[in-house]
């Protein structure tokens, strides 16, 4: 474990984070399954963020707290799931929250020569922020519990030759019915999903017809979720759940109805359209009006002759 003052612990492997925890030595050296029923108290979390050169993923029994969603926060009591890929910042959480439940810790040498080693990189909820934690069911709380169970039951077996292809599979199976419950979660809070697009489409408003994209260019994606406090990948996975368009999709989308708006009333030439909506490019502009009209600017302003 690596420390300076006032800087993060950083955790480069397994045994450090057993030893920091006062656990017993992990049993395999590149994954461990902690139950933190089994951490002394006052070791339930340091002082201080930390850093895990590991992913991880996080089962709390019952999150006595609230996420925030955009502006808003929401209440949920029956327990939650969050995901942390290597290198991320993870900061302790507030004082008298509860702690029980699951951590699973998985260095990404584990991964190697498996399915999962390229495939975990597609699991966007890896790069969500720590406020946009899966919240599950009780229903969803037993299937997870299960899976986390077999792992543990997997893990307290003799290490022989199946062992990682077992583990892998069961990672999987968690994985896969994460992905189910958050496009759930994306439905089942379709309220307050609504008004961030809805804030999503006042920003991108104001950016046409303030002329800020003929100054700065196109809005981007990052800068986008910043100002709607939320990650870039949540954004796009929700967005993608309730328009079928990823953000970028989306801002294109967007932007098309707006040139086709200037081409059929306005005065204004195709160039300085494409300038206006934050192209630098005239041609770029063209290309993307066309794949998404079947028709270049030029003939879409036509039909209105």
């Amino acid at each position: 474990m690596t420390t300076m003052k006032d800087s993060p612990y950083i955790f480069n492997s397994v045994s450090e984070l057993h030893r920091t925890l006062q656990l017993p030595e992990p049993q395999h050296p590149l994954i461990s399954l902690v139950n933190y029923a089994d951490v002394p108290a006052e070791d339930y979390g340091v002082p201080r963020s930390v850093i895990m050169n590991m992913y991880k993923i996080s089962l709390k029994f019952n999150f006595s707290g609230r996420l925030k969603y955009g502006q808003q926060f929401y209440d949920f009591e029956s327990g939650g799931l969050s995901f942390f890929s290597p290198l991320q910042v993870i900061s302790p959480l507030e004082e008298g929250a509860d702690y029980s439940g699951y951590s699973l810790h998985i260095h990404p040498d584990f991964l190697l020569n498996t399915s999962l080693a390229g495939n975990i990189r597609n699991y966007g909820f890896f790069s969500y922020d720590v406020n946009e934690a899966l919240c599950m069911s009780e229903k969803e709380k037993a299937v997870v519990s299960a899976i986390f169970e077999s792992i543990k039951e997997e893990m307290n077996h003799s290490i022989d030759h199946f062992s990682q292809d077992i583990i892998i599979s069961q990672i999987e199976q968690l994985l896969n019915y994460s992905n189910r419950y958050y496009n759930r979660q994306f439905i089942t809070r379709k309220a307050v999903h609504s008004n961030l697009i809805a804030r999503l489409d006042n920003r991108l408003d104001e950016s046409f017809a303030s002329n800020e994209a003929l100054q700065l260019g196109m809005l981007s994606v990052s800068s986008l979720a910043e100002e709607l406090q939320v990650s870039t990948r949540y954004l796009s996975d929700m967005l993608k759940s309730l328009t079928g368009m990823t953000t970028q999709q989306y801002i294109q989308n967007r932007m098309i109805d707006k040139a086709k708006e200037l081409l059929s009333v306005g005065s204004l030439s195709i160039s300085e359209i494409a300038y206006t909506l934050g192209f630098e490019h005239p041609q770029s502009f063209n290309k993307i009006f066309k794949r998404r009209t079947n028709l270049s600017p030029l003939e879409f302003r036509q039909s209105f002759n």
